[in-house]
């Protein structure tokens, strides 16, 4: 199903797996868009294999819901995220290159992954993440998070350093 708001800006879309009812908390993740991760298949996130995962998870306990949001790059786009993948290869880490171009640290919004629950019927779900920052953001606006489902894969040599800092820097439980 997609979504797009009023002001024409880009489109989100929710992939729900089989027929999940609405009277429950549903399986959720919350996926913003890797182009390199999702699509290309590189090393340097984790982003293709939570996404592979996420669907893999939700078909197995027989149904939920995938947001898929349009917020490239913690929400920076896909050109300045090349851009910090660039200050990343100089030594900085990848909120530090986010901040050295002039963004936040994360620049992802979850008011319309919360909306996009609301218009599906889901009121509260059990919410699949090590980011307790999406918890925290579905919850003010109103969904309710009943649990917190672990969402995290191996590491390899090229993404190490950048699961380490998002568990040190942006607070994930991985």
């Amino acid at each position: 199903i997609a979504f797009r708001a009023e002001d024409g800006s880009p489109e989100h879309y929710a992939i729900l797996v089989g027929t999940p009812p609405t009277d429950k908390p549903v399986l959720t993740r919350l996926h913003s868009e890797c182009f390199t991760g999702d699509l290309l298949g590189s090393l340097k996130c984790d982003c293709g294999s939570q996404l592979r995962g996420a669907i893999e998870a939700i078909g197995k306990s027989g149904g939920g819901v995938l947001l898929y949001l349009a917020q490239e790059g913690r929400g920076i786009g896909l050109i300045n995220k090349l851009r910090a993948y660039r200050l990343q290869d100089q030594g900085f880490d990848t909120m530090e290159a986010n901040e050295r171009l002039g963004f936040k640290a994360d620049e992802r919004r979850y008011a319309i992954a919360a909306r996009m629950l609301k218009l599906l019927g889901y009121k509260a779900v059990r919410l699949m993440t090590n980011n307790p920052s999406k918890v925290a953001a579905l919850e003010a606006e109103g969904v309710k998070v009943t649990a917190r489902v672990r969402h995290a894969f191996p590491s390899n040599t090229h993404n190490r350093a950048y699961l380490e800092t998002k568990a040190k820097k942006g607070g994930h439980l991985l």
